[in-house]
C-alpha cells in the first residue's frame, strides 16, 4: 500500500481552502487548483488568517504555521496535479463540471493516483464512471468549517476497492479528523438525516406553527443543539441547501426531501443567509435580526 505523500485540492473555495489548509497542517504536501489566480490569492490569504487564529488560541505553534504555509502550493493548471497521490474535488455541486474535471484529470495522473470527492448530495458512483480509475475513486465528505469539524464521511461504492478505501479511511484520520463508513447513497450518512429535518423546519415556519426565533429556540433548548434549525440554513447556505435538496429529491423521488416554496422563492430573492447578508435572519445589522418573509 503506497505511502500518501502529495496532495491535491480542486477549488479552493470555502471547503477546498479548508481541506488544503488541514492536509498542509498535517504535513502533507498541498497542491490547490482554482481557475483563477485572485481566487487563489484570497484563497491563500484566508488559510494564512484562519493558522493565525489558531496560534493566537495557543492551538498552533508560529513556527508550524509557517512550516503549514510553506507545504501548500497553488495553481490554475489541472496538469501541475499529475504528481498527486490523492486528488480531493471541493468544486460546485454540478455533476457535469465535476465530471469535466475527473476526465482531464484521469488522463494526466498517474494510475496510483486516488481520486476522491468532497461532494454532499451526488453519488460517487456517477463520478467514478467517468473515469478509467473506479477502483480508486472514493468519497472524502468534510464538514464546514473544516479546520474545526472532527467528522469526515469516507464512502466506498460498488466499484471502490478495499485498498483504495482503506487508504482514503488512512489519510482522514492522518489529518487528525474521526472518520466514518459509508454506502453510496445521496446525502451518505449526515445530510440524509439533516436535510430532511431542515427542510421540516422551513415548512414548519410556511404553516405558522411557529416563530423563526422560536423554532430555533425550541430545537436547541429541547434537543441540546448547538444551533436552531433556520440558524444552522443560513450558516449553510440556502442556495447550497436548495441545490441538495433538489438533487436528493431527484434520487429518492421521497417527499420529505423536495424543497418547500419558501425556500424556492428566498433563493429566487437572493436571500441565500450569512454569506449574502440575509436570509432567515437580517446579518447587516448587530445581533443579527428576524427578516421580513411575507408569511
Amino acid at each position: 500500500m503506497s505511502e500518501i505523500k502529495r496532495v491535491g485540492v480542486l477549488g479552493c473555495g470555502l471547503m477546498g481552502s479548508g481541506i488544503a489548509q488541514v492536509a498542509a497542517a498535517a504535513g502533507y504536501e498541498t497542491l490547490v487548483r482554482d481557475v483563477a489566480q485572485p481566487i487563489l490569492d484570497r484563497a491563500k490569504a484566508g488559510i494564512g488568517q484562519s493558522l493565525a487564529k489558531f496560534v493566537e488560541k495557543g492551538k498552533l505553534q508560529p513556527v508550524d504555521r509557517e512550516a503549514a504555509l510553506k507545504r501548500l502550493n497553488f495553481t490554475t493548471t489541472t496538469a501541475d496535479l499529475k504528481p498527486c497521490d490523492i486528488v480531493i474535488e471541493a468544486v460546485t455541486e454540478d455533476l457535469e463540471v465535476k465530471n469535466a474535471l475527473w476526465k482531464e484529470l484521469d488522463a494526466r495522473c498517474g494510475p496510483g493516483t486516488i481520486f476522491a470527492s468532497n461532494t454532499s448530495s451526488l453519488t460517487i458512483a456517477a463520478m467514478a464512471a467517468a473515469t478509467r480509475r473506479p477502483d480508486r475513486f472514493v468519497g472524502l465528505h468534510f464538514f464546514n468549517p473544516v479546520p474545526l469539524m472532527q467528522l469526515v464521511e469516507v464512502v466506498k461504492t460498488v466499484t471502490t476497492s478495499g485498498e483504495t478505501f482503506s487508504r482514503a479511511y488512512a489519510f482522514a484520520k492522518s489529518l487528525g479528523k474521526e472518520p466514518v463508513a459509508a454506502k453510496d447513497n445521496s446525502g451518505f450518512i449526515v445530510n440524509l438525516l439533516l436535510v430532511p429535518y431542515l427542510l421540516d423546519a422551513i415548512r414548519a415556519l410556511e404553516h405558522g406553527v411557529a416563530s423563526v426565533p422560536d423554532i430555533d429556540k425550541a430545537m436547541q433548548l429541547g434537543c441540546g443543539y448547538p444551533m436552531g434549525p433556520l440558524t444552522l440554513l443560513d450558516f449553510v447556505g440556502l442556495d447550497t441547501t436548495y441545490r441538495i435538496a433538489e438533487i436528493m429529491f431527484a434520487e429518492y423521488k421521497d417527499q420529505k426531501y423536495a424543497p418547500p416554496p419558501l425556500l424556492k422563492r428566498m433563493v429566487l430573492a437572493g436571500m441565500s443567509g450569512k454569506k449574502s447578508g440575509k436570509g432567515f435572519y437580517d446579518y447587516s445589522v448587530n445581533p443579527p435580526a428576524v427578516s421580513s418573509l411575507g408569511l
